[in-house]
């Protein structure tokens, strides 16, 4: 069977899957490049998850306060902001392959520079490795993701559909794989300490560098058309207004995820570490899963066809009103454990056909002379939102408690959801 010959209108076997699909088409050469990045992308993930978790159980067992924990990640999310906006532009003039390289090894370096003594772990030592993460980290998410846009044929029947089901596919695969490293994070830190902990870590990703190394073609992703640094800020209302959704939707997700509840579950439910790190990748791995099968899940409300702004704002209220809730059930004194897991599960669902749908849209807003700078900047302002929430979570948790958080989140959501609404109708021009 060829490339979606299916009659449903649901498409093959090969479009839901799109490594298949290359293998099938003789692994070309463009696809076996985008598969060489997301394996580096998957491998990169890993050991992000895992380093966040080190961080924040690590530095919360030596004694720093949640809001000092949330401040480590500081520098993170902020470097985040502006890697995303240059990332973008250079990755459209030097190449892919390259920004994918730069990103793994200052990871690498990263993951060395907290192998020193303990002594030597400053907050301003160890917010500066984290800077280094933070880049490493925006630049390797936005080398994959652009890269989508070139992989689908521009001749496909259903294009758009198939790029949502791929876009989706790599995005849920992904963050399954982060959740993956919260649970070896927790799990290297039991049997090797922090120390021993990076070095398995770093060892492992700098193997992966070499093997992308010496398989990527020289140049890979290089726009025909040089953009100039002043056309790193995207001039389409959509996107904009996109792009201030995704800041407000991520914010809501952290201010209450990063440091709020790992630090309540290990300090008030008194979970080990061990506990604390599967409960986490259990939760990622999931919501990954949910945002790869987000495709299927709102086909029966698009009749096949993809999703639209209209798809983005129902969605966001939708997810209101679970960390409402959850605050609710918590201050009215039922048992926590059981409220947080059920209203996780809930909230991690809905969040996922959230993102799964905001991430199609930047993709298929976007001209492919312009991907790379429109993912950047979109992905911008995914990381300003990330370091608003990721601040409020230290200092809400430490003054308001986990329901302060959870109210700000709701607060976030609806701000989405609001932002959202004029992007029923599609952009005119890209």
């Amino acid at each position: 069977m060829g490339l979606c010959e299916s009659n449903d209108g649901t498409g093959c076997f090969y479009c839901r899957w799109p490594v298949v699909s290359a293998i099938n088409d003789n692994m070309n050469t463009s696809i076996k490049s985008y598969l060489i990045i997301t394996g580096g992308y998957w491998a990169f993930t890993i050991t992000d998850g895992a380093l966040r978790m080190l961080v924040v159980l690590y530095f919360h067992l030596l004694g720093y306060s949640p809001f000092e924990v949330a401040m480590l990640f500081l520098f993170y999310e902020f470097f985040g902001i502006v890697t995303n906006l240059v990332g973008g532009w250079l990755g459209s003039r030097i190449g892919l392959n390259l920004i994918m390289y730069v990103g793994m090894i200052m990871q690498v370096v990263a993951l060395a520079m907290l192998m020193v003594p303990e002594a030597w772990l400053s907050v301003t030592y160890v917010m500066i490795a984290q800077a280094l993460s933070g880049i490493a980290k925006d630049l390797n998410k936005m080398s994959a993701k652009a890269s989508v846009k070139d992989l689908v044929p521009d001749s496909h029947t259903n294009k758009e559909t198939l790029l949502f089901r791929w876009i989706a596919i790599l995005t849920g695969s992904k963050n399954a794989l982060k959740g993956a490293g919260f649970f070896i994070g927790a799990l290297l830190l039991t049997l090797f300490e922090f120390r021993g902990a990076l070095t398995v870590l770093a060892v492992s990703l700098f193997i992966v560098f070499l093997t992308c190394v010496f398989m990527l073609p020289a140049g890979l992703g290089k726009s025909k058309v040089k953009h100039k640094f002043t056309q790193i800020f995207s001039k389409t209302a959509a996107i904009n207004r996109l792009s201030i959704a995704r800041f407000f939707l991520f914010g809501a997700r952290d201010v209450w995820f990063v440091v709020a509840l790992p630090v309540y579950l290990y300090s008030v439910m008194n979970w080990s570490f061990i506990n604390v790190g599967s409960f986490f990748a259990i939760w990622v791995i999931g919501y990954g899963v949910v945002q790869a099968s987000a495709p299927g899940l709102l086909r029966k409300h698009h009749h096949g066809k993809a999703p639209d702004g209209n798809t983005a704002m129902r969605w966001a209220f939708m997810l209101a009103i679970f960390p409402v809730g959850i605050a609710a059930a918590l201050y009215s004194g039922f048992q926590a454990e059981p409220v947080l897991i059920s209203g996780l599960i809930a909230f991690g669902i809905v969040f996922a056909i959230n993102s799964a749908v905001h991430s199609y849209l930047i993709i298929s807003w976007s001209d492919k002379d312009k991907v790379a700078l429109n993912v950047g900047f979109y992905y911008m302002a995914n990381a300003a939102g990330r370091l608003a929430g990721t601040v409020l979570s230290g200092w809400v948790y430490q003054t308001q408690g986990l329901e302060g958080c959870l109210l700000i989140s709701t607060l976030f959501i609806l701000l989405a959801g609001i932002f959202s609404i004029r992007l029923v109708v599609e952009p005119n021009s890209r």
